[in-house]
């Protein structure tokens, strides 16, 4: 394995970049810094499959590989065939190409994409089919994206496969779910660091919760799902392994992660979620309505929730009465405890009746813009 230092750009919502830049910061990657669309760290190949196990608010890790300048598609082929592509691929394995052009003599992004595929199939390796960058579920191809801009050819390797959200120990989902690395930014911008409990009322699948206990117990959220990065030239099995390893060792916790919903299917497969991540002994949830939610033992800490928003015209005023019984419900029940809601629509928020404020810009997410807003300690 090389010594190689690479740039690195981290993925995130935008929005959201600077409370991964925070993250990035905390785990020891080198000067993080936020730009559009994710977060840039410089690191060698252990930082790359570090980032991947360890970065919880990290959609995707992508690794910049080289580049060369072309003013033509010739002069662009030629030098496709002589990059070192041996350094980061192995020959047999299947890649996918995406390209974008911009204000380059090389305009045409399919004509380039062409040229490109030729120069790796001679080099060895096989072109997925299919044409258009692939669907999310498609972690069968390396992907490697390619920028042509003020007539720079700039090479990136996608090194996580799969996106990062799939942690591999989810099987049950329940409707509308909230991804796990926006749940871990939301978590991380309602002041959440691991010292104290975590509550989710309306919980379906429990990622909130998950998220959190895994963050309290110090358990890396990627440890059980595969890599694009392993099937690379760079990858060492046994170095791997042992970061692995060191990464699965748990943190003791005291804290009690919990959460219910009034969805019995969605409690039973939260709970089969806890224990195949691990973390059965410390978040379990319960079935119960909204009005009857109730904090664990212990100290306050954080009730965060991803209600049900947008739908249909006539389910307007259902919604608003179910955000007046939440808020009702947390004003009774639970003192103390500061609040996160994430919603599609600000005036749901504040039909709880709680001092909510949002925190930062809207972020896209299922076809909707969604915004974390925020509520102090209730009084």
């Amino acid at each position: 394995m090389t010594d190689t230092i690479f740039e690195i750009f981290l993925q995130a919502p935008p929005g959201l970049e600077s409370l991964l830049a925070d993250e990035a910061r905390e785990k020891g990657f080198d000067a993080p810094a936020a730009v559009p669309g994710g977060v840039t760290t410089r690191g060698g190949w252990e930082e790359v499959w570090r980032a991947n196990l360890e970065l919880r608010g990290a959609g995707r890790v992508l690794v910049r590989i080289g580049g060369f300048m072309a003013f033509h598609l010739a002069q662009l082929d030629k030098r496709a065939r002589k990059f070192a592509w041996g350094e980061v691929l192995r020959p047999g394995e299947t890649v996918r190409v995406d390209v974008v052009c911009r204000r380059s003599k090389i305009y045409h992004a399919g004509a380039a994409k062409q040229r490109i595929e030729t120069a790796l199939e001679a080099f060895g390796v096989v072109i997925a089919q299919g044409g258009e960058e692939a669907d999310d579920t498609d972690a069968s191809a390396i992907a490697i994206k390619v920028r042509i801009e003020d007539n720079e050819v700039l090479f990136s390797l996608d090194s996580s496969g799969a996106p990062l959200h799939r942690r591999g120990t989810k099987q049950f989902v329940g409707k509308a779910p909230m991804r796990e690395t926006l749940a871990a930014l939301f978590l991380r911008a309602c002041g959440y660091d691991g010292r104290e409990p975590v509550y989710d009322p309306m919980c379906g699948s429990g990622t909130f919760v998950l998220e959190a206990a895994g963050i309290a117990a110090g358990v890396a959220p990627c440890l059980s799902r595969p890599f694009a990065f392993e099937r690379l030239a760079s990858f060492d099995a046994a170095r791997w392994a042992q970061m692995r390893d060191g990464a699965a060792s748990a943190v003791a916790t005291d804290l009690r992660f919990t959460g219910s919903d009034r969805d019995a299917g969605a409690v039973s497969g939260a709970n089969a979620n806890a224990e195949r991540a691990g973390l059965g002994s410390v978040a379990s949830f319960r079935h119960a309505a909204v009005s009857d939610a109730a904090p664990p033992e212990g100290p306050p800490g954080l009730v965060i929730v991803n209600p049900p928003y947008g739908g249909r015209i006539g389910n307007k005023k259902l919604l608003y009465g179910l955000h007046g019984a939440l808020g009702e419900t947390l004003r009774r029940n639970f003192r103390g405890w500061r609040v996160g809601i994430v919603t599609s629509e600000p005036g749901l928020a504040r039909a709880t009746g709680l001092p909510v404020t949002p925190w930062g810009p809207s972020v896209p997410h299922g076809g909707l813009k969604i915004t974390l807003f925020t509520a102090p300690p209730i009084g």
